[in-house]
């Protein structure tokens, strides 16, 4: 049953104290108090910015459960840790069998549960939606609310059906929570989950503990050179690398273990038990190294990650930022590099020429519908399943197809899957989706602004806050660019100081681990 507790300060106080937090971090309290005043609010704060805090107090406090839309990903170490502290809570995802789902469903209808996390896909099955609402919501939470936008680095077309299932739960206050939003996505997540009057806070990017650097590599052999020179520091630090595809996770994570280092792997097509096996090796210190694709970091808090390294370029300053914030969690001082090679480009537009459907399978898929079995004929299937059938494309193609022509108001999925608009001709239909080539050519313009962060010779953070749009007031002292610029003045200093017989301070490291991997500048 949930306490709802009386929101004053003695049960603040109380609230804290059994999360283990002392002071809020920066947004934090803010954030709470809108959730307690049941407003509609999108929180923007950093990687470790300590979002969870945000929607996990107030379910202290809230009447009713709260949802939580979120990854599979990260449901798992948010719940153990819940449980730590003898908060009930409950999962309805893909994990569970017939008898766990069955056993989860009866604890949320008695109402056993403070927080409740759901996959976006369960929200789509309207048995859920009535199980939900009839236990009572009182705040739905969008974990991870830049897969909602059509313009996020991480657009995921099952996020667009959230809208309706928050109408169908009654309508309760929406928390919508992102750690990188450019102006642009901020806009559409209030767009595509119809928040209109929301409140949006935002405490920036910038982690005054974490220095970018960029190491420029020629070929493989020296990309493989400087990893093993930065991972033989004798220090025991813990370390991310990210990688752009599986077949280089297994390579670089098969040499690493070769040469002694104590590696593991993680990436999507492994089987969910060995993914799972090695993310706990690796929180419980039993591996040193994590080498990975961007399917590895949701929610994983980790606080003593000291360098997370990207062996490539990834595909927007969204996803570099995000991912280099799990480093340094506990304050203490952490490196981000990249290593920098303009061949990087082709991996990553190779990715993106799969990313988006080819407009001949868009219309495929759109002459397709004419065709559509009524749900009588369809029996067990579903019209996605009929479709991917049909017109050879893949579920995940179908997906993104009929998201689509969802967006753009030429079909409806509910109660069934139909057309509500026809178009004459051919030439017709496709000016209709130049919106969304739009966004193929917007994935584009944040790789372009991924490759020139690697080429820029200024402050690289007030790079990134500008791309943000975020207020710059000096550069940050910290990245590589700002040491080499401050040796620079520094030897000028003392070659005029040499001439005039004075004599020079010698320089200070600019931060600990900083120091040591300085040279691979």
């Amino acid at each position: 049953m949930n306490a709802a507790w009386e929101w004053n300060d003695i049960n603040e106080q109380k609230a804290k104290k059994r999360f283990g937090i002392k002071h809020y971090r920066a947004g934090q309290r803010k954030l709470i108090q809108a959730v307690i005043e049941g407003r509609d609010t999108l929180g923007v704060l950093p990687t470790a910015g300590g979002k969870s805090l945000c929607y996990q107090m107030p379910a202290l406090f809230l009447p009713h459960a709260v949802l939580v839309v979120s990854p599979l990903s990260l449901m798992q170490d948010q719940q153990e840790k819940l449980s730590q502290r003898s908060i009930p809570a409950a999962g309805l995802n893909s994990t569970l069998n017939s008898s766990e789902e069955q056993e989860t469903i009866k604890n949320i209808q008695r109402r056993q549960a403070e927080l409740i996390y759901v996959t976006p896909e369960r929200l789509e099955h309207p048995e859920y939606l009535k199980i939900l609402k009839k236990a009572g919501v009182s705040l739905v939470v969008v974990d991870e609310a830049h897969c909602v936008s059509q313009w996020g680095h991480d657009f995921r077309p099952v996020y667009l059906s959230l809208r309706n299932a928050i109408r169908d739960l009654g309508r309760p206050p929406v928390l919508a929570l992102t750690a990188t939003a450019t102006a642009e996505v901020t806009a559409d997540i209030l767009k595509q989950l119809h928040l209109p009057d929301a409140e949006v806070i935002s405490i920036g990017i910038e982690r005054k503990n974490l220095a970018f650097e960029v190491v420029r590599t020629v070929n493989e052999n020296v990309k493989w050179d400087r990893l093993k020179e930065l991972l033989q520091q004798p220090s025991g630090d813990v370390v991310i690398i990210y990688v752009p595809t599986v077949k280089q996770v297994d390579a670089l994570c098969k040499w690493l273990s070769g040469e002694g280092f104590r590696a593991a792997q993680y990436h999507g097509r492994m089987k969910m038990t060995m993914r799972e096996a090695n993310q706990q090796a690796f929180m419980a210190n039993e591996v040193d190294v994590m080498v990975a694709t961007k399917a590895f970091g949701l929610g994983i808090d980790k606080q003593d990650i000291r360098f997370v390294v990207h062996y490539a370029v990834p595909d927007s300053v969204e996803t570099y930022v995000q991912e280099t914030g799990r480093a340094g969690r506990d304050g203490k001082p952490a490196r981000a590099l990249l290593f920098y090679r303009l061949e990087d480009r082709r991996v990553q537009s190779y990715f993106l020429g799969g990313k988006y459907p080819r407009r001949d399978e868009s219309l495929a898929l759109y002459r397709t519908l004419d065709q559509m079995p009524t749900p009588e004929d369809l029996g067990e299937r579903s019209a996605e399943q009929w479709l991917t059938e049909v017109t050879g494309l893949t579920q995940k193609r179908v997906k993104v197809i009929l998201a689509l022509l969802e967006i753009t108001g030429i079909i409806e999925r509910k109660p069934h899957m139909r057309k509500i608009r026809d178009f004459s001709t051919d030439e017709e239909f496709a000016a209709f989706l130049e919106e969304y080539e739009e966004r193929h050519n917007g994935d584009r313009q944040r790789l372009d602004a991924m490759m020139l962060y690697g080429q820029i010779t200024t402050c690289r953070m007030r790079y990134l806050l500008d791309y943000f749009d975020e207020e710059v007031d000096s550069e940050c002292g910290r990245c590589d660019n700002c040491r080499a610029a401050q040796e620079a003045a520094e030897n000028t200093f003392e070659a005029g100081s040499a001439l005039s017989g004075g004599a020079v301070k010698p320089m200070a490291p600019s931060c600990g681990v900083g120091a040591r991997v300085a040279a691979n500048s």
